[in-house]
């Protein structure tokens, strides 16, 4: 597993609720719409907190996920992260008992999925405030597709150092016809790719067995170099 320096995965989450210094054209597409209106209730929580989350984080951790949960397509996102051992085809090779299985086995990674993020960070959250934000087109300078169902957010995060944090927001329309994310990109690392490396590997180590590798799962910490 490749680990990068500078802790910014743990304010990953931060930084996915912070699409809020807006252009026009992300801001009138229905996903800059959802995550600036999330972002403006994240950040108020998050004010409120300073108060007591020290004494009580759990009140904190759940108003976060209170907030983020319309925003986050975490089954999607806890699938990819299982690869190969939750894809169609293997779905379509097993009996009708494996099936049920994978799909109890699917719903538990997703539950253990978004506890562990929203924890991890929801404590980027408080120690990642003050930033100054921008949102960047998307493609270069192209303006925002109103017809596509995905979407690459560009955002730049000008913190602890001279050039800002790139961070790119993966975003789908549901077939409900909502807008979900479903990875983040922060600088080259892919989240999505990291944890589905560490699925993997718990997965060879536990040969093979799910249950194991969910059970004793943790969100592995990724940082970034400056």
């Amino acid at each position: 597993m490749l680990i990068y320096r500078n802790s910014l995965v743990a304010a990953g989450l931060w930084l996915l609720v912070t699409l809020f210094s807006t252009q026009a054209s992300a801001q009138s597409h229905p996903a800059g719409v959802l995550v600036e209106t999330t972002t403006t209730q994240v950040m108020e929580v998050v004010a409120a907190a300073d108060i007591y989350v020290d004494a009580d984080p759990e009140r904190y951790y759940r108003q976060v996920q209170d907030l983020l949960d319309p925003l986050i397509d975490y089954r999607g996102f806890a699938r990819k992260v299982m690869g190969p051992y939750a894809s169609s085809d293997r779905y379509r090779s097993l009996d009708e008992a494996g099936r049920e299985q994978l799909r109890d086995q699917l719903d538990q990674f997703t539950n253990v999925m978004r506890s562990s993020l929203i924890r991890t960070y929801s404590k980027g959250l408080l120690a990642f405030g003050g930033s100054r934000i921008e949102l960047a087109p998307p493609n270069d300078g192209e303006p925002v597709d109103a017809e596509a169902s995905t979407l690459s957010l560009r955002q730049l995060i000008y913190a602890d150092r001279r050039d800002p944090y790139v961070v790119m927001y993966q975003m789908g329309l549901e077939k409900s016809g909502e807008w979900k994310l479903n990875n983040v990109i922060i600088e080259s690392v892919n989240l999505g790719e990291v944890y589905r490396d560490q699925f993997l590997a718990s997965a060879r180590e536990e040969d093979g067995n799910l249950d194991a590798v969910i059970s004793g799962w943790t969100t592995v910490v990724v940082d970034v170099e400056k």
